[in-house]
């Protein structure tokens, strides 16, 4: 098996001194554990939709799209997904978003409540893992 972290070229910088995307090769598929996102603009400078769970939503999973699709994957890829909000009344406006990037057979999925995040505008931050078969 062979590991590679990376931090593509084709979605906005990591905002700190890690790796976007932790991919195992393994036969003929990858495992793919993508790092905790937020809704960071592409220069790592504001949060995007600040007070909006849906913008920063909706940013997050562009974000998340955009290190798949580096590594040849896409939503329907991702076998697990994990939430984290500061505020769970902002679950159903997240809902509703999440729902328009998984449109098949959904992931597993967490999604916890945490008193704060790293940038105090950050309402939610999203991991998520994928399965490349065949690639």
């Amino acid at each position: 098996m062979r590991t590679e972290l990376s931090n593509p070229a084709s979605a906005p910088a990591p905002a700190g001194p890690y790796s976007q995307v932790a991919r195992l090769d393994f036969g003929d598929g990858a495992l793919l554990i993508l790092s905790g996102q937020v809704a960071l603009d592409d220069d790592n400078a504001e949060i995007v939709g600040e007070g909006d769970v849906a913008v920063q939503a909706e940013r997050t999973l562009d974000v998340i799209g955009a290190l798949l699709k580096a590594h040849g994957a896409g939503f329907a890829d991702v076998v697990n997904i994990r939430t984290y909000l500061t505020d769970m009344a902002d679950r159903a406006a997240y809902a509703q978003v999440r729902a328009r990037y998984f449109t098949g057979e959904p992931p597993t999925s967490t999604t916890v409540a945490v008193a704060a995040l790293f940038r105090p505008e950050a309402l939610i931050e999203i991991e998520v893992t994928a399965v490349v078969r065949g690639r």
